[in-house]
């Protein structure tokens, strides 16, 4: 791939700056009162961590409670991503087993010990087409089937595509700008812009209609930075795998089709992980490529 130098966690760290910086708590307090139906006015009450790419909100001291003892956590996906909730599981038994040593709680006693409810949200802005609201629960995911409920975990997943989600943008002004400069992006690139010039105008163009102008005043350089990549996650995808074929083909004329065969998934392996976060995305990416779908994670892992 020339050009443009990609990287694709750009939309995960700009949403992260806009809803997961202690600069912008007040955003982050109308984000939460959009998508809960609150009105909670005073964002000093926010504490806000990250754990990974996934913003954390606790509220301080007995406020918690204010919020019906909820645990929120956030994630923005680019791309259409079935694993949220056992990722989602993952998370909070981290930060339940926080919960529970801050808090000095006998779990072992006779004593039951309450703990704040899970809410796991994931906004996705991807170009796939996907339903406003999705549910998506980890007994999706088992391999003996079963509706029985006993062991269950969600992840709530908001489109915030045009057309949507809009009642819930207009509910929560900076999210509606947020995701304003990702569709100016979109459209200047319909438009035959290239990737740089389509966000240069995106910004500038948000910044004259007093879309996010103090929040791209003054982050404009960064927002640029983590912007300049390659907008179409598919496309980029696509493209490297059909540089870790055509490698693979080249090998295999010179070396015999097995051994162009696993180059190429050598190839193919070592470029996704540049991008993606960890194994278990390189290894999806991978056997989505009908060369290489019958490869075990073991065989991936090689090369990771």
């Amino acid at each position: 791939m020339e050009g443009t130098k990609i990287n694709k966690k750009y939309k995960d760290r700009l949403f992260r700056l806009r809803f997961g910086s202690e600069e912008y708590k007040e955003d982050i307090l109308s984000l939460y009162n959009a998508l809960n139906g609150t009105s909670y006015d005073n964002p000093d009450d926010l504490t806000i961590t990250t754990i990974g790419d996934v913003i954390y909100i606790k509220m301080k001291n007995d406020v918690s409670f204010l919020l019906d003892g909820n645990i929120p956590l956030w994630e923005q996906q680019g791309s259409v991503n079935p694993n949220m909730p056992v990722r989602g599981l993952m998370y909070f038994g981290d930060l339940y087993d926080q919960y529970i040593k801050v808090n000095k709680l006998n779990i072992y006693g006779k004593k039951l010990q309450k703990i704040p409810t899970p809410q796991y949200i994931v906004f996705y802005n991807g170009t796939e087409d996907y339903a406003p609201v999705t549910k998506l629960r980890l007994s999706d995911a088992f391999i003996n089937e079963t509706d029985n409920g006993e062991f269950e975990w969600t992840a709530t997943v908001y489109n915030l595509n045009r057309g949507k989600n809009d009642e819930l943008l207009m509910k929560c002004r900076p999210l509606y700008e947020y995701m304003e400069l990702i569709n100016r992006i979109r459209d200047n690139q319909g438009d035959g812009m290239d990737i740089k010039n389509s966000v240069d105008a995106a910004v500038d163009s948000c910044i004259a209609d007093g879309i996010m102008k103090d929040f791209l005043i003054k982050h404009k350089a960064e927002v640029m930075s983590v912007c300049l990549t390659e907008f179409d996650e598919k496309v980029y995808t696509e493209g490297i795998r059909e540089e870790g074929r055509e490698e693979g083909r080249e090998e295999g004329r010179e070396e015999g089709r097995e051994e162009g065969r696993e180059e190429g998934l050598r190839a193919l392996v070592c470029s996704l992980k540049d991008f993606l976060p960890d194994f278990e995305s390189v290894y999806i990416a991978v056997v989505k490529n009908e060369e290489y779908a019958n490869i075990s994670r073991e065989q991936a892992r090689k090369y990771y």
